[in-house]
């Protein structure tokens, strides 16, 4: 019941993250924004670790494993996660997302000889059917975009990837017990040292600094994306199993769906709903028959 908890509080949280993310769009750049987001949650994380105690318990090769699933889970996830919502909104942001699932299985199949089951195939496409319909809805829907759609199905895509990647190099460490605001402390902190470099090339500046407002909706992100979704999802992984926790923690593209209509007033399409539902339905046979 723990895990079922960690698990559906991460998911809740993730949607909320994407909804003040998606409230930067046009206004913010993805560094500018990332620098931020990854800076605020660093400060609230290790404050939290050092009230818990974690930092004295990491040993030097679990910090190698969170280093590492820091590089491809915050530095390039993060980067193109922010980019996928500004461009493409948060409703297909959260459907393309789901896209970790299978990428975690055909990593599973490429890299562990595992071998894929009907039942897990027909989870990645009910995924890819779903991720199609909720595109579909996209395009005859009213919400403006930023860039073309095909550019946030692109980076969607690679958020995804390194997301899998990412989860699936960190969940050695917190299995021998990392603590979790611990672990997210030292992935948000090295992601937040990369984003500082980035001031050094032209393209990683700003021109000015954000205004209150965008610096608010910042603020709610780190809080709910990073500081609270990413530790409660470290934390349903030390407890939980794999497949119910990825389960679960998935059910973001549904729970987005109301909170979407409550902002803009208007109801999702219908399509958005089903090609969410299968989505999550497809997540679901995944970790069921892994």
């Amino acid at each position: 019941m723990t895990a079922v908890l960690l698990s559906l509080g991460a998911a809740i949280t993730f949607a909320l993250s994407a909804m003040f993310v998606a409230a930067t769009a046009g206004t913010l750049s993805v560094f500018q924004l990332a620098r931020w987001q990854m800076g605020l949650a660093f400060v609230a994380l290790a404050a939290l670790s050092g009230l818990t105690g974690g930092w004295a318990a990491v040993t030097g090769g679990q910090l190698g494993l969170l280093a590492a699933s820091s590089a491809v889970g915050i530095m390039l996830a993060t980067s193109t996660y922010l980019a996928t919502i500004q461009a493409a909104g948060p409703r297909i942001s959260a459907v393309l997302f789901s896209l970790a699932s299978p990428f975690a299985v055909a990593l599973g199949w490429l890299f562990l000889d595992e071998h894929l089951s009907l039942g897990q195939l027909a989870g990645i496409a009910l995924i890819l059917l779903g991720i199609v319909l909720a595109v579909i809805a996209e395009k005859g829907g009213d919400q403006v975009l930023t860039r073309p759609l095909w550019q946030g199905i692109a980076l969607g895509v690679v958020t995804a990837l390194g997301q899998s990647v990412g989860s699936l190099l960190a969940r050695p460490a917190m299995a021998e017990g990392v603590e979790p605001f611990t672990a997210m402390a030292i992935r948000s902190g090295l992601g937040f040292v990369f984003f500082l470099a980035l001031i050094a090339l032209p393209f990683g500046r700003a021109p000015a600094l954000p205004g209150l407002r965008d610096l608010r909706h910042v603020a709610w992100s780190a809080l709910f994306g990073m500081v609270l979704g990413m530790s409660l999802l470290m934390a349903a992984l030390a407890v939980g199993e794999v497949g119910i926790v990825s389960t679960l923690s998935s059910t973001t593209p549904l729970l987005i769906l109301p909170m979407v209509w409550i902002v803009s007033r208007r109801p999702p399409p219908p399509l958005a709903w089903v090609g969410a539902g299968m989505a999550v339905a497809g997540t679901g046979l995944i970790s069921i028959f892994g």
